[in-house]
């Protein structure tokens, strides 16, 4: 049986850089090259740079793709990098951390950092050979050498967790701990034990063992408030900022 070679794609921000988009994708004999450009394109400066970098690879016989993401949202970009691994699941990923700006270069190196686990992607820093004196031009030319960088891992909590944060969050942020018990069962993130007399105080037991303890203790992705006889579970900033990539 013949089996068909995994393509290499690249995932590359859009700065005011070109050489160090193009020449490592056609070193490295990339098939694909997905190029990170600014959502707005009134307000990207980059957009003669993107043009220039399109017209360059197409000329390699490259396919390029685009995806629009904020430049300044560190969590978009975050996001944006392992959807497009996702989506490129079957194949070897390579992340160009040296492309764009300050911003993406941390984005895409945390990106890599959760996806640790994936064997296929792979963050690599292109070295300038010369960079530029003077405003006009692109900020380095040439490429002296691509390094390949390590990755540690960053641990991201277990699904069930990313689950219960997604529930609070498309709750406006804030619902009551019954609200949340009656939605975790039925969205099956815990496990109720019991007969129909017990049955709402053992969903209440699960629910705090198995989602709210960690995602408030462990995470810090939600808090538990007191108000009369209610308690209610609000996400906290950090919960908020985790969602924008995890979910």
């Amino acid at each position: 049986m013949s089996t068909i070679a995994n393509l290499r794609v690249h995932i590359a921000p859009v700065g005011f850089e070109i050489d160090r988009v193009v020449i490592p994708a056609r070193e490295m004999r990339a098939d694909k090259v997905w190029l990170l450009a600014h959502d707005v394109p009134s307000e990207d400066k980059g957009r003669p740079y993107l043009e220039k970098i399109q017209a360059q690879l197409k000329r390699q016989g490259i396919k390029v793709e685009i995806a629009k993401v904020n430049r300044l949202d560190l969590f978009k970009i975050i996001k944006a990098v392992i959807t497009i691994v996702e989506s490129e699941a079957r194949n070897d990923v390579y992340v160009n951390v040296a492309s764009g700006s300050k911003i993406h270069s941390i984005a895409c190196m945390m990106a890599c950092m959760i996806l640790a686990k994936e064997k296929s992607v792979k963050p690599f820093y292109a070295e300038a050979e010369r960079y530029a004196a003077f405003e006009g031009m692109q900020q380095s030319t040439g490429v002296k050498k691509m390094m390949p960088l390590p990755t540690y891992e960053i641990q991201t909590p277990k699904p069930e967790l990313v689950t219960a944060l997604r529930l609070v969050r498309d709750k406006g942020g804030k619902l009551t701990k019954k609200e949340m018990a009656e939605l975790a069962d039925d969205a099956r993130i815990i496990t109720v034990g019991a007969r129909d007399e017990n049955y709402e105080q053992a969903r209440f037991a699960s629910l705090d063992k198995n989602i709210i303890q960690p995602l408030a203790d462990q995470w810090k992705f939600v808090e538990v408030k007191k108000v009369g006889r209610n308690r209610w579970i609000e996400i906290t900033e950090t919960g908020r900022q985790a969602a924008e990539f995890l979910i």
